[in-house]
């Protein structure tokens, strides 16, 4: 069955949304849209000492990501205003990285594949990375679910309960990298912070509970991944962007939906 590409590229795109869906919802929760933007744009850099390096995309990414949103967590309380600071990281971060790869001699790379993703050439080994990041993912925020909540609630609350906020802000973070290493393939890195937001935003007006909103996310998400490379196939467009512009079709609609409800 892992022989027909678009079987892959639907396992693909569902594994991203699996791990995209709870961590979005926490990005939405707490404002975090342009925290991801700038983690997603470091891991170009990523791709580029990866391959520099002959080591694993996934992890050189993911490491990349990671230091970025480190370096974003640590300087936050330091004086800078956070857009400002995240504007100055995320396009630094991303220029460095597009200079970076121009420096790599021999090396043939598909810049426009890591910008807006290549999820029909998934391969075997891609899926096995993307399905293993999205369960650590999965398990991760069922792990830290409660503690995340009441630090996304109150950090006063987190205080009160025992609950360290800076180490579930850690948490969310090393979530956050995973995801951008995981979801590079599929949607590139222009198009993962559309993934983690906007079906997230989708499932708001439909969800009573936080649970129920990340559930309902998950499945905005998968039905976006597929109905998103059926419109590829028959439009011959662009399968990420594809995704990504029904994804925000749903949140229209469920825009209206609670317009109209209310």
């Amino acid at each position: 069955m892992l022989d027909d590409f678009m079987t892959r590229a639907v396992l693909a795109g569902v594994g991203v949304a699996v791990a995209a869906a709870p961590l979005g919802s926490f990005v939405v929760w707490r404002r975090m849209a342009y925290f991801g933007d700038a983690t997603a744009h470091a891991a170009i850099l990523g791709v580029a000492l990866s391959l520099a390096l002959q080591m694993s995309i996934f992890a050189g990414a993911m490491a990349v990501a990671l230091a970025m949103a480190l370096t974003v967590t640590v300087l936050s309380g330091r004086g800078y205003a956070m857009d400002t600071l995240l504007g100055v990281l995320a396009h630094s971060a991303l220029a460095f990285g597009l200079v970076a790869v121009s420096f790599l001699s021999g090396i043939r790379i598909d810049l426009m594949a890591y910008l807006f993703g290549d999820i029909l050439a998934v391969s075997r080994s891609d899926l096995a990375v993307i399905w293993g990041g999205a369960g650590l993912v999965a398990a991760l925020m069922a792990w830290r679910w409660s503690a995340l909540l009441t630090a996304t609630l109150s950090e006063e609350l987190a205080h009160a309960s025992g609950i360290d906020p800076k180490r579930e802000q850690l948490i969310l973070t090393l979530a956050l990298a995973i995801t951008v290493a995981v979801a590079i393939k599929v949607v590139g890195v222009l198009l993962i912070a559309a993934m983690l937001i906007i079906p997230a935003a989708a499932a708001r007006p439909l969800s009573r509970t936080p649970e129920q909103m990340a559930l309902t996310a998950a499945g905005i998400g998968s039905l976006s991944a597929l109905i998103g490379l059926r419109a590829a196939y028959v439009f011959d467009t662009p399968a990420g962007p594809s995704i990504v512009c029904v994804a925000a079709l749903a949140f229209l609609g469920t825009s209206v939906f609670r317009s109209l409800r209310a």
